[in-house]
């Protein structure tokens, strides 16, 4: 005999909640101990084996935390929580999940023993959207309270509070990897991304390139037009940078005027024909607030990973070699490290 599926409500603000719920970057994410700490709290405070932190995807309950739950996500088609999200503010609540219809064909409730009992408040942000729900639930049928229901309310704030202040740390470690003029990466996580790869590249043979910038002209325009002006120049050059470089690719500011590149997967050919583009396109007049035109150049030095590199600081030093020379270059501004001829 076939079971017949069942259904879950759908809030009306559907896609504006998954667009909140993934602004949190949380989904699939390792544990944290202040949501296993707030699992832990909600199964003592209403004495239930039970008790989990899911959050709705789009076909999906996913659990942050989970205690005495022996899987880490569920379908949304047969979740209960679906109908607590459905509730936004409300505190959903079962008594007895086998004599409540919408769940009789729940696959956890038919199981033995089988989840009996349920209770879920909605996890809501600012804007109002439920991003999932802090639950407890039994294989024994219960009675729940009101002062119960407000308390497991309360532990829903504390659930969303943990969410807005994990987002808020991500947030501050992104900035302190980003350069706040141009958007683009500092020296550190260029740094690192080197290391990465020189030590891929020993293991594995895989070509990679590095590339070291610097503008020519740049100084001029401080000088000529004020340092504002040198600021626009400097975001309008990152904005060309970034429309030249690959997927993948690791762009950063390396300071002042000085750019980099970590061009992952790329041999010679691939760097030079790369160099190329941002020659070109650095080199077209940037416009700036005040209506001035003005010009810039770029001169570019790149080194490719050889056997014989032995370190980053190496590898650098062959790509700094290689921006003087280009730098002494009259018409094409870009330079590859050959070595001793």
């Amino acid at each position: 005999m076939l079971k017949r599926a069942m259904q879950f409500p759908v809030p009306d603000n559907e896609a504006q909640r998954l667009l909140a719920l993934r602004s949190y970057d949380v989904l699939d994410s390792s544990s944290e101990p202040e949501f296993d700490a707030l699992t832990r709290l909600a199964a003592h405070t209403f004495g239930t084996p039970m008790a989990m932190i899911g959050l709705m995807d789009s076909q999906r309950l996913w659990f942050k935390s989970r205690l005495g739950l022996d899987v880490l996500q569920l379908d949304r088609q047969s979740s209960v929580s679906a109908h607590a999200i459905a509730q936004a503010h409300e505190v959903l609540v079962v008594d007895d999940l086998r004599r409540d219809a919408r769940f009789e064909h729940h696959p956890r409730v038919g199981m033995t023993p089988g989840l009996r009992f349920y209770a879920g408040a909605p996890i809501v942000d600012g804007a109002g959207h439920a991003l999932g729900t802090i639950a407890v639930a039994d294989v024994q049928p219960r009675v729940f309270s009101q002062a119960q229901r407000c308390a497991l309310k309360d532990l829903s704030v504390l659930t969303m509070m943990a969410l807005d202040g994990r987002r808020r740390a991500i947030e501050i470690g992104r900035m302190a990897l980003m350069d706040q003029l141009t958007g683009l990466c500092k020296q550190a996580q260029f740094d690192q991304a080197l290391e990465v790869e020189l030590r891929h590249a020993m293991r594995t043979g895989e070509p990679f390139t590095v590339l070291c910038m610097n503008l020519d002209g740049f100084k001029a325009i401080n000088e000529g037009f004020g340092h504002a002006a040198g600021d626009e120049v400097l975001r309008e050059v990152a904005l060309r940078l970034t429309q030249q470089v690959r997927l993948g690719d690791v762009l950063a500011r390396l300071g002042g005027d000085e750019f980099g590149v970590v061009m992952r997967h790329g041999a010679k050919d691939s760097a030079q024909m790369l160099a190329k583009r941002i020659v070109r396109a650095v080199s077209k007049p940037i416009t700036l607030s005040s209506g001035d035109a003005v010009g810039v150049g770029i001169s570019v030095g790149m080194a490719a990973y050889a056997d014989s590199v032995a370190s980053v600081a190496a590898l650098l030093g062959q790509a700094a070699q290689a921006l003087y020379q280009a730098k002494s270059q009259n018409r094409r501004r870009w330079n590859m490290f050959v070595g001793v001829r």
